[in-house]
């Protein structure tokens, strides 16, 4: 069934009340964008990478899906989100606060790109882990959507994994770790910005969305290279659903992670 609506805001218009982990709710556009699989994933995959991180900075966090997250499974843990859309933010301010997090979670309006955006993060760090949900498509390659909210979480208006990796770099703990979503067919581009940020590729998990079909997006773990081992990628899969359209064990270890 689609999702209803359970008020009306006068300027971000229709909004829904979710479960997003199973203490955790938050507010979202019906006709906005939405969190989705490469939010959960993306969680996930930080979660494992770094689960004794004490310090995270969450880039372009968007309404909050993948920060609150790892919020809710890391009590202990102190966190820094940059988002520039008005709306996003808007709404990411609310299901911080209604979740009780102004205590550990700071939040900046702005671009990450910007120098601005560094100076508010930087304090509140070095950062254990960097998370990182980038749009997926250069604007040239996709159709807008016609929602703007929706569209800038889709096309690299604002710059894609280059300026997500390039940030995250210089927010980095010696040791940290940069967890970042994208296309699956972003593999090089990722590859090069790790290199040109002084990064190595460590870990890659490719996400299928049903047995059979091709990967829909991937997850890159990015480590300094004194800490990334033997430079090799360790390469690994996901399915969320079999053949039969049935949630899988991965499905299930996934919702599982954030306690349903």
């Amino acid at each position: 069934m689609p999702p209803k609506p359970s008020c009306v805001d006068p300027v971000l218009g229709p909004l829904t009340d979710d479960l997003l982990t199973r203490d955790y709710r938050v507010f979202q556009r019906l006709h906005g964008h939405r969190f989705s699989g490469d939010d959960m994933v993306t969680a996930f995959v930080a979660a494992k990478a770094r689960p004794d991180a004490k310090r995270i900075c969450d880039l372009g966090c968007g309404l909050g899906s993948v920060m609150l997250q790892l919020a809710w499974r890391m009590p202990e843990t102190t966190f820094a989100g940059i988002e520039v859309q008005a709306s996003s933010f808007e709404l990411l301010t609310r299901n911080v606060a209604r979740n009780n997090l102004e205590g550990r979670v700071h939040i900046f309006h702005g671009d990450l790109r910007n120098e601005d955006a560094v100076r508010f993060a930087a304090p509140y760090g070095p950062f254990d882990l960097v998370t990182a949900t980038p749009p997926y498509f250069p604007p040239a390659t996709a159709v807008d959507a016609e929602d703007e909210q929706r569209a800038y979480a889709r096309i690299e208006y604002r710059g894609g994994v280059e300026a997500y990796i390039a940030t995250g770099e210089r927010l980095l703990a010696a040791d940290g770790v940069l967890v970042i979503c994208g296309d699956h067919e972003a593999d090089q581009r990722v590859t090069r910005a790790a290199t040109g940020a002084r990064l190595a590729v460590t870990d890659r998990v490719d996400v299928f969305p049903r047995t059979g079909q091709p990967a829909l997006f991937s997850v890159w773990t990015l480590r300094r290279p004194s800490h990334a081992g033997d430079g090799a990628t360790d390469v690994t899969t996901m399915t969320l659903r079999d053949k039969d359209g049935n949630q899988t064990p991965d499905a299930l270890a996934l919702k599982a992670s954030s306690g349903f």
